[in-house]
């Protein structure tokens, strides 16, 4: 990429270890980005960063579990004392939960599933909203699923934190709507990925959209050339939809 349009600016990607989390890290880098690179297991960030590395990006790896709130809040006072401000979120750390009735469900996988892919982002937006206010075009995205529309058999775990998510995204597009930073939703819809491959064993992987290409539309979202704001782009099709009431 000749062109860095991210020249100069500051990225943070949770789930960054692998999939689309690791392919929008390595993405966002390319761009020009410095890379904050969330995820549980250092060995698979330190792939990336040499991912990032070998296309002239620049990279800093944050081993941490997204269910340890008191570390996201020493993130966000350690990113404030270093750059003063922060450019891109991307949301991207979730997991699909038990696929099964809810009636079913344990209560710590449902504790779980609410845990990282609902609370985990809420304590990203508290300890980042401030950091991202004081960038000249603040940007984030917040990586939800087609599941939050669908309410699926035997999916309750997934679908409904994803609908959460939604929400929580909305309402914070809401409250920033008149300042310098965007919020929006994306739906990658089928993508080839571990949490795919788990959630439909059967599925031949090769008929399925690589992380990379959804990770190349989530750059799109967090360019400052990007004003939508409070929208849900749904990869699938390649456009934004807006959210409707229930006809």
């Amino acid at each position: 990429m000749t062109e860095r349009p991210l020249a100069d600016r500051i990225a943070l990607v949770t789930g960054a270890t692998r999939g689309i989390g690791a392919a929008t890290a390595i993405a966002l880098a390319e761009a020009g980005a410095h890379v904050v690179a969330v995820g549980r297991t250092e060995g698979a960030l330190e792939e990336v960063d040499d991912a990032i590395k070998a296309k002239g990006g620049s990279a800093t790896l944050v081993p941490m579990d997204v269910t340890d709130y008191e570390a996201i809040d020493r993130l966000g006072g350690a990113l404030y004392q270093r750059y003063g401000h922060l450019d891109v979120f991307v949301g991207n750390a979730g997991i699909l939960g038990p696929v099964t009735p809810l009636g079913h469900v344990d209560p710590k996988d449902w504790d779980q599933a609410l845990c990282v892919n609902v609370t985990a982002n809420y304590r990203f937006v508290r300890s980042l909203d401030p950091l991202l206010r004081l960038s000249t075009a603040g940007r984030a995205v917040l990586v939800s699923s087609g599941a939050a529309h669908k309410a699926r058999a035997y999916w309750g775990p997934y679908t409904i934190t994803k609908a959460a998510l939604e929400a929580l995204g909305r309402t914070w597009a809401a409250e920033t709507v008149t300042g310098n930073l965007k919020v929006n939703l994306f739906n990658p819809g089928p993508i080839r990925t571990r949490m795919r491959a788990k959630a439909f064993p059967g599925e031949d992987p090769m008929t399925l959209e690589v992380p990379e290409a959804a990770a190349a539309a989530i750059l799109a979202l967090c360019l400052p050339s990007c004003e939508a704001t409070g929208r849900l782009y749904d990869f699938p099709s390649r456009k934004f939809l807006d959210f409707q009431p229930p006809a």
